[in-house]
């Protein structure tokens, strides 16, 4: 069987590429394909466990079974970290983010409480000066786990609406690299679900950070 294996930020550069295509014995699991690529990618193995599988789009378990056809993606751990259709409530973007246009998706005459967060590019991190950042993202995967953020926090306080804008690409210091916004007839209910759709988005979404220093570039593989 065939499947397409994407790699993704630190994963992607150690193996010099973004997507292969592979033949595989019919019955091979997600646990055995990470075997195959921790003995070609010694970055791979370096990850270990905190190396996540998504088979179409979804998180996948060791022992699932891949079929043909399958597109495989290997996730290193997301960043964490210190012009979309106004329809979306949540978007990948290479585009500048417009913190009014965000808010736009999910006002309304019933917002009583419009909270938002904007997470700009600072110059220091780690102990590093920061020169500027290099996002990437599995855009697909990202807007469809970023949907289930926002219905995640509307399900939690009812009436509430979530819309997330991450930006991917090269952003200097200074620019907004996410917005987050949360409207609730409540003041209360929009602060909790923005808090919530920022930690859960750092938590889940494959979204990964490059950050380029002066002393040296090097990607973000944990949350510290």
């Amino acid at each position: 069987m065939k499947i397409t294996l994407k790699l993704f930020g630190s994963l992607r550069e150690a193996a010099g590429a973004s997507s292969l295509p592979l033949e595989l014995a019919e019955g091979t699991t997600v646990a055995e394909l990470r075997t195959w690529l921790s003995e070609r990618n010694p970055h791979a193995e370096k990850l270990g466990d905190r190396l996540a599988v998504s088979v179409n789009l979804e998180i996948a378990e060791p022992d699932t079974i891949l079929r043909d056809g399958d597109e495989v993606a290997f996730l290193p751990p997301v960043a964490g970290g210190d012009g979309a259709a106004p329809a979306r409530r949540c978007t990948i973007s290479d585009d500048p983010l417009d913190e009014a246009e965000v808010v736009g998706r999910v006002d309304g005459p019933d917002a009583g409480g419009i909270v938002s967060f904007v997470g700009n590019v600072r110059n220091h991190a780690r102990g590093h000066e920061i020169e500027y950042l290099e996002y990437e993202a599995y855009p697909e995967m990202a807007e469809r786990e970023m949907e289930k953020i926002a219905e995640e926090a509307a399900a939690a306080w009812p009436g509430t609406r979530v819309a997330i804008a991450h930006r991917v690409g090269r952003l200097e210091i200074g620019e907004a690299a996410v917005v987050v916004v949360a409207a609730s007839a409540h003041r209360d209910e929009a602060f909790r679900a923005c808090r919530f759709a920022i930690d859960r988005l750092k938590e889940r979404v494959p979204i990964w950070k490059r950050e380029v220093a002066r002393d040296g570039a090097y990607w973000v593989d944990d949350h510290a």
